[in-house]
């Protein structure tokens, strides 16, 4: 009988864990795979401050659950949990109960309040993609009545936005308010100087997990570039509808307090028979186990202690590690096999300021400014790619680079992209032209006559050849020209016809668009650097190609959709299916499904 594995929780870990059971389990495994959550998307929490600040767009934070085990064998269940039988395996819902062989809980963390008086009945929260949405319109209903009071008392209250905690979370979203209040600020017709952000850390510093040359960077952008006011030493005690109170008896008045001030561990199951550790963290072994060897936890919500007797950080990385250490060892224990030492390697942290600057430590190297921000977005890609494919990262590159929303000038002309029905009209007759030109130089006699000199011509043969040096050809062109080129003449030939007839080829069809435009744009170039009058048309042409033209009435409307999906069943199955079909799973799954 096959054994079930049942992950609660679709966040990083949790994910992490149902990928790495699908990539390592073997055909004679006989092996069940389940995730279970209340959602039907995995959400990138690292980016909420971009939905809360107006940044990107609402679902630019959602990767759908769906797409994520479309070409795998992991069933995605939604459902919401509301109690745990260790003792007979089951998990149950108001609907359902599911039966386990193993169990993985991922179910992350949740706001720790530390029982500050008002706080968790006042101040909002940045932990979820309906906080995100909360907090994004609250903002602009503050503007709205700022604008419309009379009260200069209730008006500044109005325009004062504090974010509580001075950790990733609320720098980010600080960094990320005070651009939008830029904006916000001449939508309202409210002067910018009438607006306040304040960021409020009751340690000496903020962020305190960074080297100091980077908290310094830190400071100086957020306080001399975006004129936030950061006041640390200074925790907060007591919260009301309309303010907070501080440790020195100072009370600020806001309608606006967003509180990212500390974690712990999801408290969704209390009571639980696990055992807990500091945060509510459930506490696990070396093999992410807990008191119940089949059942493992992972990410924030367990508490795994490092050699240095340390906790280990709740980041990302180190749910995705534990994820798959948790998936690894289930593994080993169905083939009853040793299990495996969970031995995180953490590579950095990064925190970003807005869309404009971020500062990061990747293994002892230090990163700000534009450096940083490639990096961040550089490493989400990769994840990206690693649970979805080409479509969640094409989908991250347009929500972060090529926002609809935006009032900018530059983000109004690329957010209207020219559609690429208009630019199958040029792609044939250019395909045409590259056909033609390589079709004329077979008849003239390139496949086996040299037509092609360097920096010499010889008197008696010269008017028949194509000189590629003249008086504009760079130096370095011309020595490749003599060196390289004129010996292998022939070749190059060959070359040459080959690639304009298949150019034109791939244009009419529209297959592969893209690469045969930069390679379009390459030959164009190269013919540029030799005779210097070859006809930039061709060039012009050539970009325009590069905007998806082969999607409308070409090959590459079925093409790259199709190897889209053969990639994203390549990483998750490790082989091919040429005649790959899409998987209609459904969300929920009947509850005789799991009876034993």
């Amino acid at each position: 009988m096959s054994k079930r594995v049942l992950i609660l929780g679709a966040g990083y870990g949790g994910i992490q864990a149902a990928l790495t059971l699908q990539k390592k389990k073997k055909k004679n495994d006989d092996l069940e795979i389940f995730i279970i959550d209340k959602n039907p998307y995995h959400t990138l929490l690292t980016e909420l401050h971009e939905i809360a600040g107006n940044r990107i767009e609402e679902e630019g934070v959602l990767v759908y659950l769906k797409d994520i085990f479309e070409h795998t064998d992991v069933h995605v269940i939604q459902d919401c949990i509301e109690h745990i039988d260790f003792e007979n395996q089951t998990l149950t819902s108001s609907h359902h109960s599911y039966a386990y062989d193993y169990l993985v809980l991922g179910v992350g963390s949740e706001p720790n309040f530390y029982g500050i008086p008002g706080m968790k009945e006042h101040a909002l929260t940045l932990w979820s993609y309906q906080d995100a949405l909360k907090i994004k319109e609250h903002i602009k209903n503050m503007f709205h009545k700022a604008s419309l009071t009379s009260d200069l008392k209730k008006r500044q209250a109005y325009l004062t936005f504090t974010i509580g905690g001075g950790g990733f979370t609320g720098t980010e979203m600080i960094g990320e308010l005070s651009l939008w209040a830029d904006q916000l600020a001449l939508d309202y017709n409210i002067p910018r100087h009438d607006v306040t952000l304040l960021l409020v850390e009751a340690l000496p510093h903020i962020l305190p997990i960074l080297d100091e040359s980077l908290i310094k960077k830190s400071m100086k952008y957020l306080t001399h570039t975006l004129g936030i006011v950061v006041k640390t030493n200074a925790p907060i005690r007591k919260v009301r509808e309309d303010g907070f109170e501080l440790d020195q008896h100072e009370f600020i008045k806001t309608y606006t307090l967003i509180w990212t001030g500390g974690v712990q561990a999801n408290h969704c199951f209390d009571p639980i028979a696990l055992e807990k550790g500091s945060g509510a963290r459930i506490c696990v072994n070396e093999y992410t186990q807990t008191n119940h060897k089949n059942v493992f936890a992972v990410g924030d919500f367990a508490l795994f202690m490092m050699e240095e007797n340390k906790p280990l950080p709740a980041l990302v990385e180190s749910a995705m590690q534990t994820g798959k250490s948790a998936a690894k060892n289930i593994l080993h224990s169905l083939r009853k096999e040793s299990l495996e030492k969970c031995k995180p390697k953490l590579h950095g942290v990064m925190v970003s300021m807005g869309k404009n600057y971020a500062v990061a430590d990747l293994m002892g190297l230090k990163l700000s400014s534009i450096l940083a921000l490639f990096m961040k977005h550089l490493i989400n890609l990769h994840y990206l790619f690693d649970i979805g494919g080409f479509g969640t990262t094409k989908k991250y590159v347009q929500h972060e680079f090529f926002p609809k929303h935006k009032k900018g000038m530059i983000h109004q002309h690329l957010s209207k992209m020219t559609p690429s029905f208009w630019l199958s009209i040029l792609r044939v007759y250019l395909g045409y032209m590259w056909l033609v030109s390589g079709m004329d130089k077979i008849k003239e006699g390139w496949l086996s006559s040299v037509m092609l000199t360097g920096s010499t011509v010889d008197a008696t043969t010269g008017a028949s050849l194509m000189q590629l040096v003249s008086s504009h050809t760079p130096a370095w062109y011309a020595w490749m020209v003599d060196i390289f080129i004129i010996p292998n003449a022939l070749l190059f030939q060959i070359f040459m016809v080959l690639a304009e007839i298949g150019l034109g080829l791939a244009f009419i069809t529209g297959t592969f668009t893209f690469i045969a435009a930069v390679a379009s744009i390459g030959l164009n170039i190269n013919f540029l650097l030799s005779t210097g009058l070859y006809d930039l048309w061709y060039l012009v042409s050539s970009i325009a190609m590069l905007g998806g033209a082969g999607r409308s009435f070409g090959v590459d409307h079925y093409l790259l959709p199709y190897l889209g999906k053969q990639w994203s069943y390549f990483i998750h199955n490790k082989k091919l299916n040429i005649f790959l079909k899409t998987k209609n799973k459904k969300h929920t799954v009947p509850r005789h499904t799991f009876k034993a």
